[in-house]
């Protein structure tokens, strides 16, 4: 029988060598955030967690604390009743809940007196989380970012994945905030994660990069639907180079119109979103465009959202925000293609030398 206690620095470096990383917080915990996979075996799931809350408050803590006892109990046989049966000795987990106490305290004492070796994480998912709040600090200092811009429906996010493709390091930060980062961004059927959440996707897809490697990233805005890119990503996205993606308006518009099919398919969804234009817009303009969505034009109605909003939003954006653009080296396209996307994204990623930071991440 080993039971460890260790630091969530610890945790963080070994965290490749545990069998299994074991959430004990109640599901809403969980879902706001959690250790890189994680899997939840809640010892008190919410509805039992807010019940033994109210009667430690209204009752007695001995009171709550025994009915407490009894419910961890049932939940943690349930646990190894329905997980651990086809697991040999050999079997290491990482248990930890939100301050590495009562709640993962009770599952490891149990994995522990079955015969698995199991680490307890310290302080639990606080300090996790301390850590990578932390690291977000110092991080993005390590990597030469290259910033992919260009204006909206010029295949930016397309590019990036042909580039991940290509063998080369990319950090796309709207697939880690599903959303496409617009007023219309929203994705079908895929709620945004947590900021937390977010926040530990970035961290946990930095420390896979290599320092020696640029990283390819497009350009963001402060937010990205809800959330917030880090403070200290955004400073370094802001002064790093820049390629500047080029694609004829009508490719844009076919492009635009394949990656907004929900929207296409559902009129009355888009029209709902374009309604948060009419401050920026006005009214008239706004109903146009909605009665252009559903007459079913909808090229036209890309090439006036184009022209009328985001490329004069998106031309203000990148000069006021991004400082070497105006050095930015043109990556044209023919279309959004993926042939003309292979190729742009095989030549960038094979001919371009780069120099990693220097000393405190400053560029040579």
């Amino acid at each position: 029988m080993s039971l460890r206690r260790i630091s969530a620095a610890e945790a963080i470096a070994r965290l490749g060598e545990f069998s299994a990383v074991v959430d004990a917080r109640s599901e809403s915990e969980y879902a706001e955030d959690r250790l890189p996979g994680a899997v939840n075996w809640p010892s008190l799931n919410d509805a039992e967690r807010a019940s033994i809350g109210t009667e430690y408050k209204q009752v007695s803590p001995f009171a709550a604390r025994r009915r407490g006892a009894i419910l961890v109990a049932r939940n943690v046989a349930g646990h190894v009743e329905r997980e651990l049966l086809d697991k040999d000795r050999e079997w290491r987990p990482l248990v930890y809940c939100w301050r590495g106490g009562h709640r993962s305290g009770a599952l490891a004492l149990v994995l522990d007196q079955i015969g698995f070796s199991v680490n307890v994480i310290e302080g639990g998912y606080r300090e996790f989380r301390r850590a990578v709040v932390a690291d977000l600090e110092t991080l993005p200092a390590r990597f030469t970012l290259q910033v992919v811009a260009g204006p909206t429906g010029s295949g930016k996010s397309r590019l990036l994945g042909a580039l991940a493709a290509a063998g080369a390091q990319v950090l796309d930060l709207e697939a880690l905030a599903a959303h496409r980062g617009s007023v219309l961004g929203p994705l079908p059927d895929q709620a945004q994660p947590s900021q937390k959440a977010f926040e530990t996707r970035i961290w946990q897809q930095l420390r896979a990069f290599d320092p020696a490697r640029p990283v390819f990233v497009e350009a963001e805005s402060r937010t990205i639907g809800r959330l917030r890119v880090p403070e200290s990503l955004l400073e370094r996205l802001r002064g790093a180079p820049c390629l500047a993606v080029e694609m004829p308006l009508e490719a844009r518009v076919r492009l635009l119109i394949e990656d907004y099919a929900h929207l296409v398919a559902d009129a009355e969804a888009l029209c709902a979103l374009l309604s948060r234009l009419r401050e920026l817009r006005g009214t008239a303009t706004v109903e146009r465009w909605q009665a252009l969505a559903r007459a079913g034009d909808f090229p036209t109605l890309v090439r006036e959202l184009l022209a009328e909003h985001y490329d004069p939003i998106y031309a203000r954006s990148t000069a006021r925000n991004f400082s070497r653009f105006g050095q930015a080296e043109a990556v044209p396209l023919d279309d959004g293609e993926a042939p003309t996307l292979a190729r742009a994204a095989q030549a960038l990623a094979r001919r371009t030398v780069w120099t990693p930071p220097g000393p405190e991440g400053v560029l040579p």
